[in-house]
Order: C-alpha cells, then structure tokens, then sequence
C-alpha cells in the first residue's frame, strides 16, 4: 500500500526509479525484520519512507558517482535522516504526481509508459500488468526492465512539466491513471474482487491534475468517470466480498457525495469542450453519469447508453469498447442484437484470454433461453478468471441452480 509513496519520495533523491523500487523493498525487509521487536510504529507509512531515504543518502554517498546527487540533496534530507520526520502528505501527493509525469515521458514508448506507472504507482505485478493490457507476460517485463534502464540512461527529469511538454504527456497520464483505477475496481487477480486502496490513489491523482490543467475537458472527464465509479463501491459486493451484478445492487448505498461531485466534473469537461466534440473520458463519463441518474436498473437509458459507446468506438476503438457496447445494445434492442456484436469481435487475439467475452456471451444466451450454452460459457469464463471471488461467482452462475 505505501511502495508508490516511497518510489516517489526516494526516487526525487535519486533520480532513478529502478533504484528507489529497489530502496523501497529493502525498506520493507528492514520493517519486517524490525517491527517483531519493536512493535508496529503509529506511523508505519512514515517509518518506512524515512527508512528508504536513508537508505537512500547512504547509497548517493557510497557511490561517486551520485556525487553531484548528493550535493543537491543536502540540506532538503538532512532533517529526515536524523528525526523520524513524518512526511509531509501534501509533499508526498506531488511526488506521485511527478512520478506518474516521469514514467510517462515521451522517451518512452506508449505501452512501456503504461507498463511502468502500473509498476511503480499500482503496485502491479507482471501477469496483473500483463491482464490489464491485454500483452503477454514475457512483453511486459521487457518493456518495465527497459523503461527503467532508459530513464536512468537519459536522466529524465523527476517533475512536473509545463506547457506543451505536459499537454504532450497527458494522454499517457489519463490512461494509466485509469488502469490504476479499473485494477481497484475490479482486481485481475488475487482473493479480493476490489482493491480500495488503487482506487483512491487514482482518484486522488485525477483530482490534482484537475486542478493543474482546469481546461482540460479529459482531464475532467476521467475525474468524473472516477467519481461515479468509485460511488457504487460500496453496493459492488456482499458483506462476505463477492460481487454483485449492477441490476442487483442497492442504490441507497450508492455515494451520493461521489455522486454530486461526479456530476460537478462533467459539467466542467462539458463548459471546457472545442470543436472536435467529447473525447474517451468525457464519454465513458456520460455513460456512467446515465446509470447514476437511474433509480432502478429499469430505468436506466439503455438507448443513450448504447448511442454513447457508439461514439466511443469511433473515438477510441478496440474490442473491449465492442464488448461494453454489446451490452448495452442487448438491453436496449434485445439479446439477440448484443449476441451479433459478441460474436463479431470473439475472434479477436487479444480478447482470447479475456474471461469477459465468455461472461457476457454466456448472459446473452441464458437471456435467449439457451441454458446449456450459457452455462459452457460461464464455466470457460471462470476457467479463465484469475480473481478468486469472480471465478467462484461465474462457477455459481454456471450451475443448474445459477447459485
């Protein structure tokens, strides 16, 4: 949970993120050897990220090399070295913020971007990374292991830009933060369906960079797709953790804060659009804003939802875009209309592991009456699942009994 607070905040003394990764772990290893004979500190964020950067000052000044390094850290470490300084959580935000700019730094390739910010920010581990992308494992620790090697190569710069070469960076920031936020919100692998604690980190990113770039309308965009996601949390699982479809949630126990603010968002994204018209984000907003404003899953505008991802595909195609918009046509033109658009993009490559295609394929059939067929699909759905809560929700609904 704090290893991209420790990433960001060793990686302005050192510059180099392959190298703060590292300091972060043994950081780690030095708490867990620690903290059976002392006991768990009040503030173990704070002990661990102090740990780290002295770690860190004894590294630059061990290394000859980190010499001119070390001059710059000089006073600004000196405090932190000698008390247990809590850091400040202000500092700490802008430090995420600047590592989420360095790792998308044009230097590097689009999918290393992606690949990297999951790493450092998410927490993510390769076959995680590796889901979320839709790319091998293989392709995915090559791309992190090279993105690292050439930041540190190219002594980019641990910082916000400004001007176009921030505009330049925004599209890359705007996508990982999302992947960040859709890891939280449906977890590709593990015990738990959701993971809380990614979903806050990338909301709280998307809120500064609110404030950074106020007119930007993507940039609102996101921050409200956040906020409305992030409102249904609570009504997403059982009190044991399983999940619930979105027809069968509680909506009283929707976030009606998340709500107001989500809606506040989109206004903005709306007030600051030009001519070429609502891009992803602001897209993928109006969706989610379509079922927020929905008392009962019966009410729900199914048309304006379909005519919306409609517009998605052509602003930003690809075939899980199509299997959202399957969705969506099924409820508003029938089953039957949804089960073409499926069947149109099953033979995509990068859908072929996707436990999603099988999920939904097998919901449209049992919708069309054809059991047998939907119940085959959710048992290849939960074989492909690597979340332990939804592979047992797809193998109930696979069952005779559908429990």
């Amino acid at each position: 949970m704090e290893a991209p607070r420790i990433i960001a905040a060793v990686t302005r003394l050192v510059r180099d993120v392959g190298i703060a990764e590292e300091l972060a772990q043994d950081a780690l290893v030095a708490a867990l050897e620690t903290w059976p004979r002392t006991g768990v500190p009040d503030n173990p964020g704070a002990w661990l990220t102090t740990t780290a950067r002295r770690r860190a000052v004894d590294l630059v000044r061990r290394r000859e090399n980190y010499a001119r390094k070390l001059e710059e850290v000089g006073r600004a470490t000196a405090f932190a070295y000698e008390q247990e300084a809590v850091p400040d959580p202000d500092d700490i935000d802008d430090d995420l913020l600047r590592l989420v700019f360095m790792s998308c730094h044009p230097v590097l390739s689009a999918e290393a971007r992606a690949a990297l910010t999951l790493r450092l920010l998410g927490g993510l581990t390769t076959a995680e990374i590796a889901r979320a992308v839709l790319a091998p494992e293989a392709t995915v620790a090559q791309r992190v292991v090279r993105a690292k090697r050439t930041l540190a190569t190219r002594d980019i710069a641990f910082e916000v830009p400004c001007g176009p070469d921030r505009e330049a960076r925004l599209g890359s920031v705007l996508e990982v933060i999302y992947l960040i936020f859709n890891e939280g919100y449906a977890a590709t692998a593990g015990d738990d369906y959701l993971r809380p604690g990614l979903c806050e980190d990338a909301l709280r990113l998307a809120r500064v960079l609110q404030s950074l770039m106020p007119k930007e309308p993507e940039v609102h965009g996101l921050a409200a797709l956040l906020e409305l996601q992030s409102s249904r949390a609570a009504a997403r699982t059982t009190p044991d953790g399983a999940p619930v479809l979105l027809k069968d949630q509680h909506r009283t126990r929707w976030n009606q804060l998340l709500i107001r603010r989500g809606f506040t968002a989109l206004s903005r994204a709306e007030a600051t659009l030009t001519g070429g018209g609502p891009g992803p984000y602001v897209l993928q907003a109006a969706i989610a804003a379509c079922h927020a404003q929905a008392h009962t899953y019966e009410e729900t505008d199914w048309p304006r939802i379909a005519t919306l991802y409609g517009l998605l595909a052509v602003r930003a195609p690809s075939p899980v875009v199509e299997l959202n918009r399957a969705v969506a046509v099924s409820m508003a033109e029938g089953p039957a209309a949804g089960l073409t658009i499926v069947d149109a993009v099953a033979g995509e490559p990068a859908l072929r592991d996707y436990h999603l295609l099988p999920s939904v394929r097998g919901d449209l059939l049992e919708r069309l009456g054809r059991a047998e067929e939907a119940r085959a699909e959710f048992v290849r759905a939960a074989a492909l699942a690597r979340n332990e809560r939804e592979r047992e929700f797809l193998l109930g609904r696979s069952s005779p009994s559908g429990d």
